[in-house]
């Protein structure tokens, strides 16, 4: 047990002696301060907090009503006891009125010990009870702001003896747009703004006393409705009877709404994965195509270079060729939807692009079906790739082609839109597409046509290059009225460049020693053929570990690498900058079915480097060949 504080208010020391001693009898453990006035009484006060004040009553200049004023002052708390001899009995009714706790006659000095110890006791629990009160205060303030303050709404709703609002927080204005004071004067207003349909659950709830969790509807004061869901408690008396009801009601209509359409964006993200899946599949697929279609492509080239014009047999390669081009442009369509393919945006004048797939298509569509152009001259240019924007044209159109087959009217216009954007549509006067299959149109793979005439991707490839430039594509139809493409594309900031010329054919060879590194055989036997028929010394590689032992730790020495740029292992792009630590001008000419994202080993093609597209013609080939030549400065970007 801790030592006792006491501070003994007498002038007699020797009394104060036995009041000590007595103490200490009892076994308590004491220690003591001794005052005889006012101002050592108030000096004890200050200099420490006594936990017992024990006085006499009469002194000589001081009494102990003096002595108690300045205890109080100090710590309502501390008990004060009187000790003394007889005290008349309204003097010890004052006395006690005025807070002294107890009174021990000096003849009785046993009473005291005991007196002590309960008013210590006593004196514990008041303070216990007043930071209880206290810290209760605190908490319900506390609660108060919290509740005035919180988005939610909290509630209390009394049931007996009658049915009344005890308590509604501030929130419930935003829902109902009633402040809390309305509920107070009219306890059956809440049940009133609840929907109808609605307002049986909610009286069930509060008067069941299982009130639980329930969703409600409420008339909001802007007319429109408001979700809200209640977590609630019931108050019962020690009888079991249900006296009150409490808890929140949480605004919720922003997620209800999103609930609704949880079923159509779950939708959209099953689309988005397998469109995902899709574009994985279609990126791989079109570049081991594309190796093919350059191989077929090269060896249709060199067949009609050793054909004469009138050979028979020309028009047999000219269908290879053909086909070739179909199956480029098949998985060009593939690598735009699988955004695998870089695109190579360009100021383009729309009309005149109109104009060129007019002409490329006119023997396509027959005779059967009248074409009109309807082009506006006042028509902004446009920033997209060529190509992209020729293949969406180019789908719209044999899309119609497709739902013409007895002919028909197809007219493409152009216009301006009234925010200065460019407008392109594709109207014909088919059979229309019914809502559900308008709906899936844009899918990938997707198509109403029969086997082997469709592939499904034509409008899907559109709406990717459309959207990735900018723009917007949109369908208007129905079944027998024909349909409309609607493609939106923003103006270009920068003006048309001025035309071009036609390029030149290709220099032949005057042989220099070219490096061909390329993992297919028949690709790299295709290249190298050619390259030697133009007059090249041709060294080929089928892996860049074998083109690093022939020329950096080999005697070889070329004038220009030509590699595929994603092979197992090393990447082209690693091969071309390891070869130019020794060779820093060395010129390098990529070529790949695509590149997009980081190539094996983590580095990506520049954008500035010279790429051959596979397939590519020869005359392509040798063109690009050439370019890297003669300028001697294509440096890779680090």
């Amino acid at each position: 047990m801790e030592p006792i504080h006491v501070l003994v208010v007498d002038d007699n020391p020797d009394d104060a002696v036995l009041i000590l001693r007595q103490l200490t009898r009892a076994g308590l453990p004491v220690s003591h301060v001794r005052a005889d006035n006012a101002a050592g009484v108030a000096e004890a006060l200050a200099d420490r907090r006594p936990d017992v004040v024990i006085s006499d009553y009469n002194m000589p200049g001081f009494r102990a009503e003096e002595a108690l004023e300045l205890v109080r002052a100090c710590d309502e708390d501390i008990p004060v006891i009187l000790v003394s001899g007889q005290v008349g009995d309204e003097t010890a009714a004052a006395l006690m009125r005025a807070g002294v706790r107890d009174f021990v006659l000096k003849d009785r000095l046993t009473r005291l010990a005991p007196a002590v110890l309960r008013e210590l006791r006593e004196s514990a629990d008041r303070r216990q009870r007043r930071n209880a009160e206290a810290a209760l205060r605190d908490s319900e303030e506390r609660f108060r702001l919290l509740a005035e303050h919180a988005e939610d709404i909290i509630f209390r709703y009394r049931l007996l003896p009658e049915p009344a609002m005890e308590y509604l927080s501030p929130a419930v204005e935003a829902v109902t747009g009633h402040a809390p004071e309305r509920f107070y004067a009219d306890p059956d207003l809440i049940f009133r703004l609840v929907e109808p349909e609605d307002r049986p659950l909610l009286e069930q709830s509060w008067r069941s006393g299982q009130p639980g969790t329930v969703t409600v509807r409420w008339q909001r004061g802007t007319g429109d409705v408001a979700w809200t869901e209640q977590r609630a408690v019931a108050i019962t008396e020690p009888d079991g009877r249900v006296v009150a009801v409490e808890g929140i009601l949480r605004d919720t209509t922003e997620r209800v709404v999103a609930e609704r359409g949880r079923d159509q964006l779950a939708q959209q993200l099953r689309q988005a994965e397998r469109l995902e899946s899709l574009g994985q599949l279609a990126g791989g697929i079109a570049h081991d195509f594309n190796n093919l279609l350059a191989v077929i492509a090269g060896y249709a080239d060199m067949l009609a270079e050793e054909l004469p014009p009138d050979h028979p047999g020309r028009a047999d390669v000219a269908g290879i060729t053909q086909a070739a081009a179909r199956g480029g442009a098949l998985t060009r369509q593939l690598l735009i939807f699988s955004r695998l393919e870089p695109s190579q945006p360009e100021v383009l004048d729309l009309n005149a692009l109109v104009a060129d797939v007019q002409r490329l298509l006119s023997r396509t569509l027959g005779e059967d079906i009248e074409v009109t152009a309807v082009l506006d001259p006042e028509l902004p240019p446009v920033m997209m790739d060529r190509s992209k924007l020729e293949q969406v044209l180019v789908n719209a159109v044999m899309n119609s082609r497709a739902a013409m087959p007895s002919g028909g009217y197809l007219t493409i216009a152009t216009a301006v839109g009234t925010d200065r954007s460019a407008v392109l549509t594709i109207t014909d006067t088919g059979c229309g597409m019914p809502p559900e299959v308008m709906a899936r149109a844009f899918e990938p793979f997707f198509t109403t046509k029969g086997r082997d005439q469709g592939t499904g991707l034509g409008l899907a490839t559109a709406y990717g290059a459309v959207t990735e430039a900018g723009g917007t594509i949109e369908l208007e139809s129905s079944p027998g009225d024909g349909t409309t493409v609607r493609v939106t594309l923003p103006a270009s900031t920068e003006p048309l460049p001025p035309p071009s010329s036609s390029p030149a054919a290709p220099a032949p060879g005057g042989g220099e020693r070219i490096l061909v590194v390329e993992d297919e055989e028949a690709v790299r036997d295709i290249v190298t053929r050619i390259l030697r028929k133009a007059g090249y010394e041709v060294h080929a590689a089928p892996d860049p570990e074998r083109a690093l032992k022939m020329c950096v730790h080999g005697d070889l020495v070329v004038d220009a690498l030509l590699t595929d740029v994603i092979m197992p292992g090393m990447s082209g792009t690693q091969l071309a900058a390891e070869m130019r630590q020794h060779r820093p001008d060395l010129p390098v000419l990529f070529m790949s079915g695509y590149t997009s994202g980081p190539a094996p080993g983590g580095q990506e093609l520049p954008a500035d480097a010279p790429l051959l597209r596979k397939p590519f013609e020869t005359d392509t080939l040798l063109r690009e060949l050439r370019k890297v030549l003669t300028s001697h400065g294509n440096a890779l970007s680090q």
